[in-house]
């Protein structure tokens, strides 16, 4: 299976309410790569990258009923992999 990567940015109450642990979780879970940052403007940036099968699961995930905080929405796009490794928060 070929490995993508997706940067979401996730808006609604998402900073203070353990996010991006929570992001941090589900994608390193699935062995996922890549990073979850709170950003200026209130919103959660979320970086996956992996199996296109399981980047997908946990960008479904992102909004789900699991999701601390409440999440108003999720808009994501895709990139060229960078073959990174790892998952930080920060």
């Amino acid at each position: 299976m070929s490995a993508v990567r997706v940067v979401a940015l996730v808006s609604g109450h998402v900073q203070g309410v353990g996010y991006r642990w929570s992001a941090r979780q589900a994608a390193t879970a699935r062995g996922l790569a890549g990073s979850a940052t709170n950003l200026p403007d209130g919103r959660v940036e979320v970086v996956l990258e992996g199996p296109e099968d399981d980047v997908r699961a946990v960008l479904a995930e992102l909004s789900g009923p699991r999701a601390p905080g409440s999440v108003t929405g999720v808009e994501s796009r895709d990139e060229p992999v960078r073959a990174v490794s790892g998952f930080t928060v920060g």
